[in-house]
């Protein structure tokens, strides 16, 4: 590799650190070279014969010509990478067990029950001492070698590049340094570069787990926990083993988006590359040490097959919430912290028209829409270190007023003046979605007319229909509480609920007949109500035949929403005849690869939504 400037970014990368127990053994020295430390054999040396003595008989057998040992020699001319696999401790069963697999690095996740409790152990194979001082030596040389401005460490596109610049560069240094190293582990030396030097160490397995939510580094006197989405908080294997590298964490997360961590500012919410929420909090404002929590961003966000399939809510309101959309009615979405609003306001976007724009506006990016849609995200920007530069919703709302918008998706509504500009939006025109803190639809009603938003009791009719999602505390579960439309009447409105969950049996029931959603739908449609009947029972169909075939991720519902839009007798023909090539192209390959990717039962797959298995018992 030619050697170049220095990068910008040398300062960001943290210390490989040493195997437990070989701290100070095997410092390295970046003057130092490896070849130097790695001599090779030496030349001959023949004794001058006038200065041979005489020795002992015992003594007098050795050779005077000296000479390197054959394994000696034999082992510095196949140098090779090494590492050692960890042996797994602990007690009790093993409830889950799968693979990740991080830049090409593989780890075995594990996730057991004692009587303790449950623990999260991820197993990750250690790296011998002269091989991570080659590494330290790899590292050095990609820095000096490559210059990386903050725009490529800031712009997913442009990191994905860098990183795959760097792993190529690491791979060949690894193998003229290391040329008899095995497959496998050149693999995890490479991946373990990339996470140290462009990421956040061990760490990153735990981000690339799908079933994790959060991620939670309390100090370095603390194990990581995290947030298990079948069985919450979790204690794990893994530990953080100084302050300083989690200072070092938080000030490499800060510098990529233009913040700054100090003890005069021992506060930080930001974001990673990959989209997930980073809140950083130093010593002594957390008295215990300091302290990172990763919220992470949904890759393969619920769609509402999954919401279905989960019996978070039912074909019928399905269809209903279909029907609402796609004729631009308002839809408010209630419920408590962390009862999946907006897991469910996401898994309704797809509803939407293909030829509308779509603007959205939350504080933290979540929301994930399909390719097909016209979809402009914005998101909020705290101010800077001096004050400035702060962009806050209302200044979102009031700007995608003027980008000419068919659909507004508000992340949640907080303020009395974002709600006013939103209830103003609603009347001019413009369809609608977003979330709000309440239980129940009467309480979202009261919740509305009263501080701190304090929407005008008028103005409400413009809610066309209201969810209420609920969670489930002793069962961790999900469910649709109520769905319920919005009815005017002298002294503001009041809540006419269609639907409601019957607890004790986990079954959504019709609980009211509707006063005037069809009828709203009648007149901005001209549809009849059997024109409208009809058309729910189509769409309850499309939804069942998607169910059975197994459709479920994003691109494949959006997939089928666009041909309904564009095609919908080619569509309803298609499901007619079972015959998902003619929606899907790729549909026979799809099926071979789950034929070849099921495995028997009790073998571990790689870790994702669908591709895990619970070890049989």
């Amino acid at each position: 590799m030619e050697s170049g400037k220095k990068g910008s970014f040398v300062e960001d990368f943290p210390e490989l650190p040493p195997l437990p127990g070989e701290e100070g053994e095997h410092e390295y020295d970046p003057s130092q070279k490896v070849e130097k430390r790695v001599e090779k054999p030496a030349e001959p040396v023949q004794e001058k014969p006038k200065e041979v003595v005489k020795e002992p008989v015992a003594a007098a057998k050795a050779p005077a010509v000296v000479k390197p040992a054959a394994p000696a020699a034999e082992k510095v001319f196949q140098m090779k990478g090494e590492v050692r696999k960890v042996q797994r401790k602990g007690s009790g069963n093993v409830l889950e067990k799968y693979e990740l697999v991080v830049d090409g690095a593989h780890v075995e996740t594990e996730i057991r029950k004692d009587e303790s409790g449950i623990t999260y152990n991820l197993y990750i194979p250690e790296i011998s001492a002269p091989t991570s001082i080659f590494l330290g030596e790899i590292r050095n040389e990609l820095i000096s070698a490559t210059t990386v401005s903050m725009k490529e460490l800031t712009d997913p596109s442009l990191f994905s590049k860098i990183k795959k610049r760097f792993m190529d560069d690491a791979r060949k240094l690894l193998k003229e340094k290391l040329p008899h190293t095995e497959k496998d582990v050149e693999d995890f030396l490479v991946g373990t570069l990339m996470q140290e030097m462009l990421g956040l160490g061990q760490i990153e397995f735990l981000i690339a787990d799908p079933n994790l939510e959060e991620i939670v580094i309390p100090s370095a006197k603390e194990p990581i926990r995290v947030f298990y989405k079948k069985y919450g908080w979790l204690l794990t294997n893994i530990t953080v083993e100084k302050e300083e590298k989690i200072i070092n964490y938080s000030n490499i997360i800060a510098r990529r988006v233009g913040k700054q961590i100090t003890v005069l500012s021992p506060l930080l919410d930001a974001h990673l590359v990959t989209g997930d929420r980073v809140n950083a909090v130093l010593y002594p404002v957390n008295t215990k040490g300091n302290t990172i929590t990763i919220r992470k961003f949904a890759r393969d966000p619920f769609t509402i097959v999954d919401m279905v399939n989960n019996k978070t809510c039912n074909l019928e309101i399905a269809a209903l919430l279909w029907l609402a959309i796609e004729y631009e009615m308002n839809v408010l979405i209630s419920g408590g912290t962390g009862s999946g609003k907006t897991s469910f306001l996401n898994a309704c976007m797809p509803f939407i028209p293909p030829n509308q724009r779509i603007i959205s506006i939350e504080d933290t990016r979540e929301l994930m829409l399909p390719d097909f849609l016209y979809w402009t995200p914005l998101v909020t920007r705290t101010p800077n270190p001096e004050g400035k530069g702060e962009v806050s919703m209302l200044d979102l709302l009031v700007n995608s007023l003027r980008m000419r918008p068919d659909r507004i998706v508000l992340g949640e509504m907080r303020k009395e003046k974002e709600a006013m500009v939103l209830f103003e939006a609603m009347h001019t025109g413009h369809s609608v979605y977003s979330t709000v803190h309440a239980d129940s639809a009467p309480e979202t009603i009261s919740r509305l007319i009263n501080p701190p938003l304090n929407v005008p009791p008028n103005l409400l009719k413009a809610i066309n229909l209201n969810v209420v999602m609920f969670r489930d505390r002793r069962r961790g579960r999900r469910r649709i509480l109520q769905l319920a439309e919005v009815e005017a009447e002298r002294s503001g409105a009041k809540a006419n609920i269609l639907y409601r969950l019957i607890a004790d049996r986990d079954e959504i029931v019709r609980h009211s007949e509707s006063s005037r959603f069809f009828e709203d739908i009648s007149r901005n449609t001209g549809m009849s109500q059997t024109e409208i009947q009809e058309d729910l029972k189509a769409k309850q169909n499309i939804l069942t035949w998607l169910i059975k075939n197994n459709v479920r991720s994003l691109e494949e519902i959006g997939k089928v929403m666009n041909l309904f839009y564009r095609n919908k007798e080619l569509l309803l023909s298609a499901i007619k005849q079972n015959n998902p090539g003619a929606i899907f192209k790729d549909w026979a390959v799809k099926k071979k690869n789950e034929v070849l990717n099921k495995k028997p039962e009790g073998k571990v797959l790689q870790s994702s939504r669908d591709k895990r298995e619970v070890i049989s018992k």
